[in-house]
């Protein structure tokens, strides 16, 4: 809030990208999620892969508004 005051953009991102190769693996200790791959494994390898496409994807739009100077205006 103090950035967005001093007219800069009040959205930052200081955490490395998340290493997208770990992402499936990183899901699995969530029991939602390895039940699922239990019950119907084809259907949740497409969910799996629609999820990580969307984390990536949110994850890009989120640097796209860190890096604009334009965000808060």
């Amino acid at each position: 809030p103090d950035l967005a005051k001093e007219g800069k953009n009040p959205f930052t991102m200081d955490s490395k990208e998340p290493n997208w190769d770990k992402y499936r693996a990183f899901l699995m200790n969530e029991g939602r999620y390895a039940q699922l791959v239990k019950v119907n494994p084809e259907k949740a390898e497409a969910l799996l892969e629609f999820n990580k496409t969307d984390a990536q994807n949110r994850y890009k739009h989120y640097l796209e508004l860190a890096n604009n100077p334009e965000y808060n205006k």
